[in-house]
């Protein structure tokens, strides 16, 4: 076979080219220490790392979303503990004017001043507010849920966060539950809560539901009309008169602000016997209060145990990142010698082979 100079110098030029481009590669994973710096490098490879950083990403929200609800409701928890004190000062209180034996018509109207005192500190634990949000108005975050006399001016939303795949908490107790006692069982041991709806699914059959509860009554039919819920300082006037028509349940518990009037009153006009009969009230507003923070308790152990979780969830998924995606720096400084060593014996080569010219063919 003749071998011509041509194809001499298009196998040198190839070695080469080869050579360099395998030093370019090494260089570049040297550089930025990872073997997959594209797909091309390896599809298999890199689309376990793009998957599994998919999977971070997602998972570093959910941990941003699970902090952000821990912080309202230890936050929240922090106010109730506050009103617990408050409720226990208050029974204190009774308790010492229960009886004609330490207590006068006078001593009775200064503690109804201090009774005064707890009622306002009670309405501005109950609009208390983290950032920009009241944290006892519901979805109605945006104004204060409770007026100074006491009324609810919220709604029994409860706002739920997405914490996991398919998976939500509510981070927030609604007002009229804690204040009021709203949707407290009969036996006093949990609070009724709202299905919500959480997919498509879920919010066509509630309203299908509420459709067909609206053929039955044909009264009320304006006011089954379902909306999706917007932010929470959006309210539309179908969604507040849905949830104004929605019952909220019997009031089965404590109102701590009628509690703490009555106990006032009942001071003020010497009514031992009104005192007396306030003691149970406060019992139940106690409890009541009691009960909210145990709710509140859970939901931040479920929390911790979420984190815990996702930590862990985040800590394979770097170590699937790297066995797949970065290089071995041993390896690649060797492999790095290896072909510069290479690339130096080819060009030596190569020069003797190209070093005629065309006088030597003429000579």
């Amino acid at each position: 076979m003749r071998i011509a100079d041509k194809m001499n110098y298009d196998q040198i030029k190839g070695n080469i080219a080869r050579n360099r481009s395998e030093m370019s590669e090494l260089q570049n994973q040297a550089a930025t220490q990872k073997r997959v710096n594209k797909p091309s490098d390896d599809p298999v490879a890199a689309s376990r790392v793009l998957f599994s950083k998919t999977e971070q990403r997602g998972a570093d929200q959910y941990i941003k979303n699970l902090n952000y609800a821990r912080s309202f409701l230890d936050f929240s928890e922090q106010s109730l503990g506050e009103l617990s004190e408050l409720l226990i000062r208050a029974k204190e209180l009774a308790i010492a004017q229960a009886s004609d034996a330490g207590a006068s018509e006078q001593t009775r109207r200064v503690v109804a001043a201090e009774v005064s005192q707890l009622y306002d500190q009670s309405v501005q634990i109950a609009n208390r507010k983290l950032g920009e949000r009241f944290i006892f108005g519901g979805y109605k975050t945006t104004k204060p849920p409770f007026s100074l006399e006491g009324e609810y001016q919220g709604d029994s939303g409860e706002l739920k966060i997405h914490v996991d795949k398919d998976a939500f908490l509510a981070m927030n107790i609604p007002g009229n539950a804690v204040f009021q006692g709203v949707g407290l069982t009969k036996d006093g041991g949990s609070f009724k809560t709202q299905k919500q709806a959480t997919t498509v699914n879920e919010f066509l059959d509630q309203k299908f539901a509420k459709e067909m509860e609206a053929e039955k009554d044909p009264q009320v039919a304006h006011q089954q009309e379902m909306e999706t819920r917007g932010p929470a300082s959006v309210r539309t006037p179908n969604v507040e008169r849905q949830q104004e028509a929605q019952p909220d349940g019997e009031i089965t518990g404590s109102n701590v602000f009628d509690t703490l009037k009555k106990l006032e009153t009942a001071l003020m006009a010497n009514d031992k016997a009104g005192v007396q009969e306030s003691l149970d009230r406060i019992d139940g507003a106690i409890n009541q209060v009691v009960l909210s923070r145990t709710q509140m308790g859970s939901r931040v152990m479920s929390i911790d145990n979420s984190l815990n979780s996702l930590h862990a969830s985040n800590v394979d998924l770097k170590t699937t990142i790297s066995q797949n995606e970065d290089a071995d720096a041993f390896e690649v400084i060797s492999n790095m010698n290896k072909t510069e060593d290479t690339l130096k014996a080819t060009l030596a080569t190569s020069g003797k082979l190209v070093e005629k010219s065309l006088m030597d063919f003429i000579s």
